[in-house]
């Protein structure tokens, strides 16, 4: 029975114990009896004849595993690895077809939805401008600033020296408003001569929706990766497919700086899903990692807010290698990543101070400084480890606080920290009469969620199937940690058999990921973009991984095993695995038929019906400003308006849509609100109301010159004059 005990050890302590059975000396195996043996052995005495049945199943298995430890034939060999890589080949080259056809298929839809809503191939050039909604149509405006410079560097020049947007200030909107994907689009179109085949417009919206398709198929591919079969891919695609009101705002709000950067960070995810497997070869990792430098720039180039997403994503690294889940190298190749993509996007932004003063930044500088303690921390028993590890938070944490602090004092000034001000409002710290404050809370996009939105996706059958898939996931990292803190190896081999999901560096990132990303989608409606496209993603992973559900079966059936029945036990194993391969193809077949039979009508149906979306008031105050108002004319309004106004009529306006920008904030703040005092008891009625009874003294300042049913237009009085 020793031979039993030490099998079930080796399980246990994986590759370690690999390595040293390598070196035991060859006087300790144990020699195969052969039926000869036993004859000999049943004469000499009656009591050898009765063995124990599992110290002969025992022998018989060592006999059937030296035995296939027979080295084979070179020729057996070369062939039996010649139809491998060929299978592995064919697998690939399908999966990939399928991932293409599924991004292809999703941009056809795209187009022809948008088309269909807004009839935009009907429209005149103001109408469709106008349906560019949510002040996203400011970016559009540079687009067509671009197209029309002669010569294109000098267009590139007047973005960089630009007096004619905001009133008063000369900026550089290629930094401000992250204006790259306009200037690389209307470059390809100039240069290209698309402008014989077709429209800027079309072009533009065009380019949205194939960076759309590459999004949908990265989603494809890191579900592929994952579960091992593209089966979970296409899964991944229909629920992103379905959910698409909470998945994402290209239906209505095409050129907004999301959609062009989220597609990049899909791939960056894929990328690093690739490069966190284990047993990837080195050219497989290679690519892996070019990729990921390469989105990783990108989306840091083109969306202001991507410094803290990939923050958020730095953390769900940090806790990997932290816990001793991830190999040091991967992570300083990863940090290599982070830190030459932010390198770069500094210097291609112009020294763009924020990257500096950027979470992400200080998060890498602690890890770094800590970084020289850390192998010392990975050592002891598990209080010992544990202790560390909480003095290893406290050691980056507090060093990434105190570079960021000093970062800010010396680049941004005082006004610096309104964010932290915004959150301890938010979370109920603290309550202030700050204009910047109040008017960010009243956005849709940082307030809560409302509950309409888990019940889409419980209806979609996503969310039941992503807390089962969670909840395994989770159990699983949760046993890797303990054992890594107890000094137990990581299996980097694991078999199917094994039931350990949860060992798989992947996992246990998209674990984190989701967890961080779907606790700030909880507190934040416009989180929900970046948290519900790897619900969909994972949950399909789940589902259609055989080892979820091996795992399952570890847990349902494995409470304690005696070495007697060990090898009864394999052989249940086995069964095991079979039913975990029949769940994980039976499931999502079954998931993917109901999801066609109920959604696939509704999704053509979107194509069918007759909608139409017409703003008549919009297009009337447009066309006013374009043939009434003076060219030096400037406007002010609520940002969202005067992102239309600037993209419709070129018009110089005092604020725009920006979020970020504390100088354009303070900018949008009520000229009649006056500091200290409590909304709810001001002395003062809503400007916007006030100003239409046309009363004193409103009527001494300014004059009406423009009204309908929905917007006024009223001209500041070049000579005031006092009415009573």
């Amino acid at each position: 029975m020793t031979e039993l005990k030490c099998r079930k050890k080796y399980t246990l302590d994986g590759d370690k114990e690999e390595r040293e059975s390598q070196h035991e000396p060859d006087v300790q195996t144990k020699p195969v009896k052969t039926e000869e043996d036993e004859v000999t052995s049943g004469r000499n005495g009656a009591g050898k004849q009765q063995k124990d049945e599992g110290e002969v199943k025992e022998e018989d298995a060592q006999h059937k595993e030296e035995e296939s430890k027979t080295p084979e034939s070179p020729v057996k060999r070369s062939t039996r690895s010649s139809a491998g890589f060929l299978q592995r080949l064919v697998r690939v080259f399908f999966g990939c077809l399928a991932a293409v056809a599924c991004g292809m298929l999703y941009a056809a839809y795209l187009s022809a939805y948008h088309d269909r809503k807004f009839w935009f191939s009907t429209r005149q050039e103001l109408e469709r401008e106008i349906t560019f909604q949510g002040g996203s149509g400011l970016y559009y405006y540079y687009y067509k600033q671009m197209l029309t410079a002669t010569p294109f560097h000098r267009g590139f020049y007047e973005l960089m020296m630009d007096n004619r947007t905001v009133a008063g200030q000369t900026i550089n909107a290629v930094v401000r408003l992250s204006l790259y994907p306009e200037l690389i689009t209307s470059f390809i179109y100039r240069f290209t001569g698309s402008e014989e085949f077709v429209e800027p417009i079309y072009f533009y919206i065009g380019a949205v929706f194939g960076l759309q398709a590459i999004y949908v198929s990265a989603l494809f591919v890191c579900s592929w990766v994952m579960s091992g079969t593209w089966v979970a891919g296409m899964l991944a695609v229909a629920w992103y497919v379905i959910n698409r009101p909470d998945t994402t705002k290209v239906d209505y709000a095409i050129p907004l700086r999301d959609n062009w950067a989220l597609p990049y960070f899909s791939c960056q995810v894929a990328a690093l899903t690739g490069f966190l497997t284990n047993n990837i070869s080195s050219a497989t990792e290679l690519f892996c990692y070019l990729t990921m430098s390469a989105t990783t720039f990108t989306f840091l180039l083109v969306w202001e807010h991507s410094h803290y997403v990939l923050f958020l994503q730095g953390l769900c690294l940090f806790f990997l290698d932290a816990f001793d889940l991830l190999p040091s190298r991967k992570m300083a190749e990863i940090h290599m990543v982070y830190v030459s993509a932010l390198l770069l996007a500094f210097f291609s932004q112009f020294q763009n101070a924020a990257l500096l003063s950027s979470p992400l930044v200080s998060l890498l500088i602690g890890t770094w400084v800590a970084r020289n303690y850390q192998q010392k921390m990975k050592t002891g028993p598990f209080l010992s480890r544990v202790m560390k590890l909480f003095v290893y938070f406290h050691l980056v944490f507090t060093t990434g606080i105190t570079f960021s602090y000093l970062v800010k004092k010396v680049v941004q000034g005082d006004e610096s920290d309104f964010f932290l001000k915004f959150l301890e409002v938010k979370f109920g710290l603290n309550t202030t009469t700050d204009f910047i404050t109040n008017f960010l809370l009243c956005q849709e996009s940082f307030q809560v969620p409302a509950q309409d939105l888990f019940l889409r996706l419980t209806q979609a059958s996503v969310l039941p199937f992503y807390l089962l898939v969670l909840t395994v996931c989770l159990l699983s990292t949760l046993q890797t940690i303990y054992r890594r803190l107890s000094g137990l190896p990581m299996k980097t081999n694991l078999k199917l058999e094994d039931g350990r999901i949860g060992e798989q560096p992947e996992v246990i990132y998209h674990v984190f990921h989701t967890l961080i990303f779907g606790g700030l989608a909880l507190l934040f409606d416009g989180m929900k973009y970046l948290w519900t496209p790897y619900v969909c993603m994972f949950t399909a992973f789940g589902v259609c991984s055989p080892e979820l559900w091996m795992t399952v079966f570890r847990w349902l059936k494995l409470k304690s095993i005696h070495p007697v029945v060990l090898y009864y036990y394999q052989l249940l194993m086995v069964a095991y695995g079979l039913q975990s391969l029949i769940l994980s193809t039976a499931v999502p077949t079954i998931i993917g038929f109901s999801l066609w039979r109920e959604y696939c009508p509704r999704v053509l149906a979107e194509l069918s019906e007759v909608q139409e979306f017409y703003d008549p008031d919009k297009v009337e105050l447009i066309s006013w400003i374009k043939s009434q108002v003076p060219a030096a004319a400037v406007f002010a309004g609520s940002p969202q308006l005067l992102g239309t106004v600037k993209l419709c009529s070129g018009a110089t306006v005092t604020s725009l849509p920006l979020y970020t920008d504390i100088k354009l904030l303070r900018r949008t703040e009520d000229v009649v609100y006056d500091k200290g005092e409590v909304y709810s008891f001001s002395k003062h009625g809503r400007f916007c109301q006030e100003i239409k009874m046309n009363y004193s003294p409103y009527t001494n300042y300014f004059t009406r010159v423009f009204w309908n049913r929905s917007y006024h237009v009223y001209k500041v009085n070049a000579v005031i004059s006092f009415q009573y």
